[in-house]
């Protein structure tokens, strides 16, 4: 049948929508044909991060995702480490936990559940067989804190800002649900963050008090009481949004410019308020850039935090900055570490700090002497995306590109989840390489064997573009665009770190602004041709080039400016008109990438759009989009599909109505994952 379908498709003939034939059974979650990794595989492996170590060093509380298939969502679960115990499941997470924290003394452990219908702080003991309610919030609980001194939890809360009460944003939520006219009217961007309209909130700091039983006592009270901003941002990502200090005194947090420029800059400043009340004090005035991810010492009397040098210049590297706990006496401590950090903590004895950052296609943890700067990578290969330290005692969650997330503590897992699911499954071990690219400067890249690889025969390749433009690829497990997927359908792969990807410097990242149409096509080009020399087994006559979001852009661009050697493109949430993207996606300062917008910089805008050269395109392509996506709107995937179509070109559209720039669903990331290797497998099969 679906064999069927891509011939009708190919001749313009419209097919049934995605999923028609009804949702599928349960996967059997076996190893493919080749003995590689399934999709369902994939789908069903439990998902392991964030470490939190107890306050006595002895024992790790973790987070894993399983996958509910036939409710088609994710369940969170805490789990802990406790000595040389196998690792056990808290049966206090039934029902679905996040965001797992000890509290002061170590006895208790609080989470987040939306058990009940909505989402609220709950508390177990360290045993972890029962769940008792601490907050009954009106509004949702989006996030918190445990205070250090053990008498307080901050709350974040989302809620109306001219609302004195909680039960005031409670109630208009609850009127607007119920009424009949939907009309609704802005004055000011943001309108649609992400995959959801504004609707007005705004994220606000709240200490909720407790007695001494670790529950509520009384009602939550407002820090940040009408303030028109979001409380915490994330302006560059990274941890530690808002923190609080040793004693309990007080909260710092970062919050972006606020009015109307809100939507046009990525400045952000850190505040410090006190919990028992006063007026917000800023931080860092003084920098029109983002101030993030504030860390206090463990005694209190320093303050870190990662600040940005350029306002809206995507990709630059953040400096880290250390002063006094109110912020005086600010200064660089790391000077010429060409890395930007991403995330940010005090060694427990406050003589050092932790960061993650990229490097050179790995995802680091280092350690940097808070007195003289000194930069210590702790990892070597992997990606690192959690850690925390205690005493000395340093634990990770940590992965790489054939083995899937676990909990590591030096180099050494202390978890072995997934290992049953992926018994007798072979994974194809990266190799990297590097080739000169654009300017001649070296630019690296990754090649994936097919799995069960015979030397002397010869593979079809896929050619994998990462988004971002400014996220590189990493040896790192994926649940997106993951290459062992490929390797497992028989596909040789070639991914490739082009001008714009952190971890190699911040000149090679600032190449792509205003060329990112040009520069990392170059790369790409040159890349692909290196690996294809390198590895004979590679058959350059049967290759197909992959890419969502920029890579989805870069593919539209392969299609116009350098359609050979491919014989198929996959184009997933990727940009037709760059004009109208910088326009109409939910970020309004994204024009950074083009140093200005479209109306001031119409040229530049058009050599680096796809829609210009839409008259060279004859490559058979496969467009898939979300309607939910508000960061690349279904326009451009829909804009794309219009133009093929017209032109000719044989092509596919996959539509995925209830997502957003990402395909979270397991039964709908299975399906649409089958639609892409059918594509390429029918276009690269032997003719």
């Amino acid at each position: 049948m679906r064999v069927a379908l891509l011939a009708a498709l190919l001749l313009g003939v419209a097919g049934p929508a995605l999923g028609q034939d009804g949702p599928p059974a349960a996967p059997a979650a076996a190893p493919t044909a080749s003995g590689g990794l399934s999709l369902e595989q994939l789908a069903l492996m439990a998902r392991v991060s964030d470490p939190q170590l107890s306050p006595d060093g002895r024992r790790v509380l973790y987070h894993v995702r399983t996958t509910d298939w036939a409710g088609n969502r994710g369940v969170g679960e805490l789990w802990l480490i406790d000595g040389d115990s196998p690792p056990r499941r808290l049966a206090a997470s039934d029902g679905g936990a996040g965001n797992g924290r000890w509290s002061a003394d170590g006895r208790a452990i609080y989470f987040l559940s939306g058990r009940g219908g909505s989402s609220q702080v709950w508390r177990t003991d360290a045993e972890g067989q029962a769940a008792t309610q601490v907050t009954t919030s009106p509004v949702d609980v989006a996030g918190f804190r445990v205070s250090p001194s053990g008498d307080a939890l901050v709350l974040v809360l989302p809620v109306f800002i001219d609302c004195a009460e909680l039960a005031c944003t409670r109630d208009r939520l609850r009127a607007r649900a119920t009424r009949t006219a939907t009309v609704e009217a802005y004055d000011r961007l943001p309108l649609r963050p992400w995959d959801s309209w504004n609707d007005g909130r705004r994220n606000h700091l709240f200490v909720q008090a407790l007695n001494g039983s670790g529950l509520a006592d009384g009602a939550p009270r407002a820090l940040t009481p009408g303030l028109d901003a979001d409380v915490p941002s994330r302006p560059m990502g990274g941890e530690g949004e808002y923190v609080i200090s040793p004693d309990g005194r007080h909260v710092v947090f970062s919050t972006r410019t606020q009015g109307r420029t809100e939507a046009f800059t990525n400045n952000s400043d850190l505040h410090r308020v006190a919990v028992d009340g006063g007026a917000p004090v800023n931080l860092t005035p003084g920098n029109s850039a983002p101030d993030f991810a504030p860390a206090i010492s463990p005694d209190g009397r320093r303050l870190a935090w990662l600040a940005g040098r350029r306002e809206n210049v995507g990709g630059d590297q953040a400096a880290i900055m250390v002063a006094e706990a109110d912020g005086s006496g600010a200064r660089v401590l790391v000077g010429d570490w060409d890395r930007g950090p991403a995330s940010l903590a005090w060694r427990s004895d406050g003589r050092a700090l932790y960061a993650t950052a990229a490097d050179n296609g790995q995802q680091k943890l280092f350690q940097i002497d808070a007195r003289t700067g000194r930069v210590e990578a702790l990892t070597d290969r992997g990606a690192v995306s959690a850690f925390d330290e205690t005493g000395g005692r340093l634990v990770m969650a940590w992965d790489a590109s054939d083995r899937p997330t676990q909990i590591l503590e030096d180099g050494r897992p202390l978890t072995d989840h997934n290992a049953a699911l992926l018994a007798g499954t072979a994974l194809s071990t990266p190799e990297p390489f590097t080739f000169a690219g654009w300017n001649g400067n070296t630019v690296q890249g990754w090649v994936y064997k097919p799995v069960g690889f015979v030397e002397g025969r010869t593979y079809p390749v896929a050619h994998l573009i990462h988004g971002g433009p400014k996220s590189p690829w990493t040896d790192g497990w994926g649940y997106r665009w993951n290459p062992q997927t490929y390797a497992a359908a028989g596909f040789g792969v070639v991914m490739i770190n082009f001008h714009g990807s952190p971890g190699f410097g911040q000149a090679f990242t600032d190449a792509i602004n205003d060329h990112w149409g040009d520069r990392p096509l170059e790369d790409l080009q040159k890349g692909f041709e290196a690996a294809l020399a390198a590895n004979p087994w590679m058959d350059r006559d049967r290759a197909c080039a992959l890419g969502a979001s920029y890579g989805g852009y870069m593919v539209n661009m392969i299609a116009g400016r350098a359609h050979e050697p491919y014989r198929c493109l996959v184009n997933h949430a990727g940009v037709f008109d760059v004009g109208m993207l910088m326009n109409a996606m939910d970020i309004g300062n994204f024009i950074w990438e083009f140093g200005g917008p479209s109306w001031e910089r119409a040229g530049l805008y058009a050599e680096m759009s796809p829609n210009t050269y839409v008259a060279a395109w004859e490559t058979p392509m496969l467009v898939l989009h979300g309607s939910r996506d508000f960061r690349v709107p279904v326009e451009q995937g829909l804009a794309t599909f219009s133009a093929l179509q017209r032109q000719g070109v044989p092509s596919r559209f996959v539509h995925v109505p209830d997502e957003n720039h990402w395909i979270l669903k397991p039964q709908n990331w299975v399906a649409w994952q089958r639609e892409i290797l059918d594509w390429t497998a029918a276009h690269t099969a032997p003719r």
